[in-house]
């Protein structure tokens, strides 16, 4: 008898702990990546699709910041060094991709063939995981740039709206 008794009270805690557990599921809103070192989020309504490095195809005389073009899934894609956009890092005399940079492509609903060169994943984060930040950065910001953001070790994320970058002028008219 003791041991029914037991038994329904781990049960009962057990389904406690998973009703727990679902009501404080966080949604994920944005796809955390580095670029240089700087901490950037995408919203996960303008990024689309993840893709490891792949052999990157040069386009003589393009701006700096434009990598190259890439077959990803059968489709052309124009692909822009994110850091070197961003003035975060110079080009470097020979482009080489490391293993844990990574391709974000952009939204089909942008209407670009483009992905992002970035250096590395930094995983899948919630609003509630990256309040923002209690001091926002002074001065003029690009339209592209969102709110600052800062996760529970300190480190500042900053918010990227795709489809402002997509719509840069100097962007727009290289990669469309």
């Amino acid at each position: 008898m003791a041991n029914k008794t037991a038994l329904r009270e781990l049960q009962q805690r057990l389904a406690e702990r998973m009703q727990a557990a679902r009501e404080t599921t966080l949604i994920a809103s944005w796809l955390a990546v580095e670029s240089a070192g700087v901490g950037l989020l995408f919203s996960l309504k303008q990024a689309s699709e993840i893709f490891a490095p792949v052999p990157i195809k040069p386009v003589p005389y393009a701006k700096p910041w434009l990598a190259g073009v890439a077959n990803l899934r059968g489709g052309l894609f124009t692909v822009v060094d994110l850091a070197v956009y961003l003035g975060l890092r110079e080009v470097a005399a020979t482009r080489a991709v490391a293993p844990q940079a990574r391709l974000v492509s952009l939204s089909t609903e942008l209407n670009l063939n483009c992905a992002l060169l970035v250096d590395r994943l930094a995983g899948l984060r919630s609003d509630e995981q990256l309040p923002l930040a209690a001091e926002q950065p002074a001065g003029p910001l690009p339209r592209f740039a969102g709110a600052l953001r800062r996760d529970e070790a300190g480190r500042h994320w900053q918010e990227i709206n795709l489809e402002a970058l997509s719509k840069q002028e100097n962007f727009l008219h290289i990669v469309a």
